[in-house]
């Protein structure tokens, strides 16, 4: 197979902008009136990426694992504000708990996959371990937010049913029981009909890019058979603290209902 990759320039760039502008006059044209929502979410995406791309390449140069370690744990911090943003009604605690669920689960699995699946050797080489550190942590955002959102909600709604398990002497954990695997199913529907649907409804963006890139198709799909095993892992994982930790912050320590 063909490796050579061919290469976009800055006008190429700007060729493929002038399209997204399209969008910009569909919504104009509905009076939607998230044409300048488009343009400057546009416009940060291509000076973000194109400021990335610098920064990964001086950093792809480096020998030492502290500075790749950083700039994983920045993305963990980066994830976390945007997950906050997301989440309108937040549990108590709220940046402690995602905060440690977003490190120890896409982390974990993040080192598992580049040690045990990948064998990267070093373990820390970044152009592996950071592309890859990205989509665990990018993928998993969508179901800690769904599952901090969810809980919060079950919580109001079911303050009543909750309050009435514990006067009948059930325990913190069999009153948020039902709250809880219903934020954990929510939390888990987008991976797996992700799961579902791929290969046969669409493409991932990873396995495009590596066969665009040269590689061969079968390794690609290895590649992306094994990095969604570990995102539907981590998703799982990530929520299961979240919930878990998260639960309990909804209790006093005399194992009664904090109002809300």
């Amino acid at each position: 197979m063909n490796a050579t990759v061919i290469e976009l320039s800055l006008f190429d760039l700007m060729t493929v902008y002038a399209l997204l502008m399209l969008s910009v006059v569909l919504s104009q044209l509905l009076e939607a009136q998230q044409g300048k929502q488009i343009f400057w979410a546009g416009l940060r995406m291509f000076v973000q990426l194109l400021a990335v791309g610098y920064i990964l390449h001086f950093i792809f140069a480096l020998n030492s694992p502290l500075p790749i370690i950083f700039i994983v744990v920045l993305m963990a911090v980066f994830a976390v504000q945007t997950i906050a943003a997301r989440v309108k009604d937040k549990m108590p605690h709220f940046y402690k708990i995602v905060g440690f669920a977003i490190l120890f689960g896409c982390g974990s699995m993040t080192f598992l996959l580049c040690t045990l699946v990948v064998g990267l050797k070093p373990w820390y080489d970044p152009q592996y371990l950071i592309p890859l550190a990205g989509m665990i942590i990018g993928n998993s955002m969508t179901g800690v937010s769904l599952a901090a959102e969810r809980l919060a909600a079950e919580f109001r709604e079911r303050s009543e049913e909750i309050e009435t398990t514990l006067c009948l002497g059930g325990t913190t954990q069999n009153a948020a029981a039902p709250a809880v695997r219903s934020a954990f199913q929510a939390a888990m529907i987008p991976t797996v009909n992700a799961m579902a649907a791929m290969g046969l409804v669409f493409l991932p963006g990873m396995m495009t890019g590596q066969i665009l890139s040269g590689t061969e198709p079968l390794t690609a799909v290895r590649y992306q058979i094994a990095i969604m095993c570990v995102i539907t892992t981590s998703v799982a994982l990530t929520t299961f603290l979240i919930l878990k930790l998260g639960y309990r912050s909804y209790f006093t320590s005399f194992q009664s209902l904090k109002g809300l």
